[in-house]
């Protein structure tokens, strides 16, 4: 397995996998690399410390493993931002393209409150403020869209 820093055209670093450099190699030059956050296919490589397989080493064994939680601030923006997505992905349900009916029963004491994400064009968007009710828009990148595992 290859693990490659990489980076978009907009500045995006992430982490790739790949079975190795010439797999790498394939899937950037078929488009099928794109960046996390922005969908971007205008990869790059960065440089990045080789990981050593040394003979002589032993895996450390349970009692010396410590976990050490990722702190949001050594977190880049671009990952607080991909672990916020995520998070409110994990504690809401998408409603699709019935978000303002759905908001609007919610709203109106119709059926129990929740947390709902759907699509709704502007107009409808405008209609939800005006109306009273709170909404935001969320772009989410196309790998977001599909099931979180």
């Amino acid at each position: 397995m290859k693990v490659l820093n990489l980076q978009c055209a907009h500045g995006h670093g992430f982490e790739g996998w790949f079975a190795s450099n010439e797999a790498f190699e394939l899937q950037l030059a078929n488009g099928l690399v794109e960046c996390p956050v922005c969908s971007d296919t205008a990869i790059v490589k960065m440089l990045s410390a080789p990981r050593l397989n040394l003979g002589n080493s032993r895996p450390p064994t349970p009692s010396e493993v410590r976990e050490v939680p990722a702190s949001a601030d050594a977190m880049t923006p671009e990952a607080r931002w991909m672990r916020a997505v995520r998070e409110v992905m994990a504690k809401t349900e998408d409603v699709g393209e019935r978000f303002a009916d759905e908001a609007r029963k919610m709203h109106y004491g119709e059926t129990r409150e929740r947390g709902i994400r759907g699509q709704a064009t502007r107009e409808q968007a405008e209609q939800l403020v005006d109306e009273g009710i709170a909404v935001m828009p969320l772009p989410l990148p196309a790998a977001l869209k599909e099931p979180l595992h």
